[in-house]
């Protein structure tokens, strides 16, 4: 079934075009990855298919009844609504029902004695059994809970920047649509939340069309790849590794193509140059396919990224962490952690959001102080700190401007200077954009700029807080390159998993309550390294269990051991008492209200719960099937 249709939409921005007479049919289950360099108009083109912004022209046609939710890459909110307000905004009546729902459960947890609260509750409850809400309910509660959304009452004004992005994406993914449009999900969120986004999408029933420059990710969601380049979209069916190779093909059949061209413009040329008239139709007619042919360039190639800037020189004594703790707000985020640095270390640093990570980046460049602890640093230590934001960028700042603050000139690694001018064009900034004010610019392309400014200052040391935010897959690959050959120390926080298996060969991983443990490696030898703990855990644990058992004896007839006698006689209370403990925990999740964290450990506990009484069930069989083994046995004999 087709979902939605666009013909030959344009786009342009006063004399630059984005995309200019684009088709694309987006049909039901599909999950479309939209790719592309920073700057081309991918956020623009989601933006006009949503019908948030108008097209130049051309035409995009709805299913009837077609539900479109889309999440921006900088989502605008009304400042005085709550987060509740905002999550259930949606105007149909059962996301309104449900809104009802969830206030009127805060107005009782803080009025439990009001009577006409509790009739209230009563009726909704009805109208949700009525309308099948409950499912929609649950889903959106356990949706909160994983973005780790507990306070629902708070207003959105008092959110940072990654809390209204998750806010934003809980709308998005809570709202029923048959057509789901994420800009940058992966943006803000921890990697136990991408690999949980990961597995939502894969499981949802809807079209999806995404931005993402998480390379695992795209690989693992997407079955189509559709590239925005120089304004025209080229498609690939498959995933993103299949995309990598196509597109490697249509270069090369296009390169075979220009070289062809240009060998047959040589000698058209070359006869032109003989002397040749236009006396006869035919001569005429090969003089215009010279003119064609001069006039059919291949669209130019995607400029590279060029990062040569100098370090300066970096002593043995680089940073030294030397039992350092850190408490914020009666929570121990660092506790007892001690580090040293040595050239070449590339450390990255993973953990839930809120664990800390971007607190030992502060504490080491010196913006925070410990609570206990010291930390030194070496005295040729100059460190270039990539933040989350971009929080220094005065929007009104042109950004020829914005970057001569970092300097006027800058070193290259092969002894060359060049003007901060220069270093735009490297950086892919062409001079008709020098004077283009800050707040003109795309997320992405302000990242870039940031990441200039950064490097201009000729850094030793790297501290790099999620630096793959908002940047493109294209920038990602060439940074990626660039550090690879850094002769300095780069630490980075990141819930990228494919920058940080191409970056860093050490973790730190923050697992709660201060703790922080090293593993040796990137990031999927961290993961194979926690499965194979989690492996040994579920190994050893079985094994205790089955040494507590007597095994029987082989000399005797089959019977009944005393304990699967016993365990026989039991087992039907505790399958009932699972039962029933099952159904408790039902109930008490349909009544948590907006309490996510209690939501999320009833959650996990009935999931336990379930998983014992399918157990019990199961061992029920078994019992069973051998005891009438045995009753067979005896009648035989």
């Amino acid at each position: 079934m087709n979902l939605l249709s666009i013909e030959n939409i344009s786009k342009s921005y006063g004399i630059k075009t984005l995309f200019e007479n684009v088709s694309l049919g987006v049909q039901e289950g599909e999950r479309i990855g939209l790719i592309g360099v920073n700057g081309t108009g991918k956020s623009t083109l989601l933006k006009v298919i949503a019908g948030l912004v108008p097209s130049d022209t051309g035409t995009i046609m709805k299913g009837q009844d077609v539900r479109i939710e889309f999440l921006p890459q900088n989502p605008d909110f009304n400042e005085s609504d709550t987060v509740l307000d905002h999550i259930f905004a949606a105007d149909t009546p059962v996301m309104q029902l449900i809104k009802q729902y969830e206030e009127t459960l805060q107005q009782i947890a803080a009025q439990p004695d009001d009577t006409k609260l509790q009739e209230k509750l009563a009726v909704l409850n009805e109208k949700m059994d009525a309308n099948g809400a409950w499912d929609i309910e649950t889903n959106a509660k356990t949706i909160l809970g994983k973005l780790g959304i507990t306070d629902t009452i708070a207003c959105v004004s008092h959110l940072s920047g990654g809390q209204r992005k998750r806010v934003a994406m809980a709308r998005a993914l809570i709202n029923p649509a048959d057509l789901l449009i994420l800009d940058e999900p992966t943006n803000h969120i921890d990697n136990e939340t991408v690999e949980w986004l990961e597995g939502y999408l894969s499981r949802f029933k809807g079209a999806l069309l995404l931005i993402t420059h998480d390379r695992y990710f795209l690989d693992r969601v997407v079955n189509r790849i559709i590239e925005l380049d120089h304004g025209r979209l080229h498609t690939y069916e498959g995933s993103y590794s299949y995309f990598l190779e196509k597109k490697a093909d249509r270069e090369e059949r296009e390169a075979a193509s220009e070289a062809t061209r240009q060998n047959i413009l040589r000698r058209e040329i070359a006869w032109l140059r003989r002397g040749a008239k236009a006396r006869t139709t035919k001569q005429k007619a090969r003089i215009d396919r010279i003119e064609k042919l001069q006039d059919d360039k291949p669209l130019e190639a995607v400029q590279t990224l060029d990062i040569a800037l100098k370090t300066q020189r970096l002593g043995k004594k680089i940073i030294e962490l030397d039992h350092i703790s850190m408490n914020f707000d009666n929570r121990t985020l660092i506790r007892d952690l001690s580090y040293i640095a040595v050239p070449g270390d590339r450390l990255g640093i993973v953990g839930p959001n809120g664990s800390g990570k971007s607190t030992l980046l502060k504490l080491i460049t010196g913006e925070l102080m410990p609570t206990e602890g010291e930390i030194a640093l070496g005295t040729t230590v100059r460190i270039g700190y990539y933040g989350q934001e971009n929080t220094e960028m005065n929007e009104s700042m042109r950004m020829i401007d914005y970057v001569k603050e970092a300097g006027h000139v800058v070193h290259l690694t092969d002894g060359h200077t060049l003007s901060a001018g220069q270093m735009l064009e490297r950086f892919l900034f062409p001079m008709s954009m020098h004077g283009t004010p800050l707040g003109r610019l795309s997320g992405g392309e302000k990242r870039r700029l940031y990441l200039l400014r950064v490097l201009m200052g000729e850094p030793n040391v790297l501290l790099l807080d999620e630096p793959t935010n908002d940047l493109d897959i294209h920038t990602l690959s060439i940074l990626e390159d660039y550090l690879e050959t850094f002769p300095g120390v780069v630490v980075t926080v990141s819930h990228d998993r494919y920058f940080l298996d191409r970056v860093v060969d050490r973790l730190f991983a923050f697992e709660g309550s201060g703790r922080i443990r090293s593993y040796v490696g990137n990031y999927t030898d961290y993961l194979a390294i926690r499965k194979q703990e989690e492996d040994e855990r579920t190994r050893s644990a079985a094994q205790a269990k089955a040494a507590a058992e007597p095994a029987p004896k082989k000399d005797k007839p089959r019977r009944l051991s005393y304990t699967e006698q016993r365990e026989l006689e039991t087992i039907d209370d505790e399958i009932s008492r699972f039962e029933t403990r099952s159904a408790e925990l039902e109930q008490e999740i349909n009544k948590t209200g907006s309490d996510y964290g209690l939501l999320q450990q009833l959650t996990e506990e009935k999931q336990q719960v379930d998983a014992e009484l399918e157990a019990k069930v199961e061992r029920w069989s078994e019992l069973n099937t051998l005891l009438e083994e045995i009753e067979a046995a005896k009648k035989g004999n």
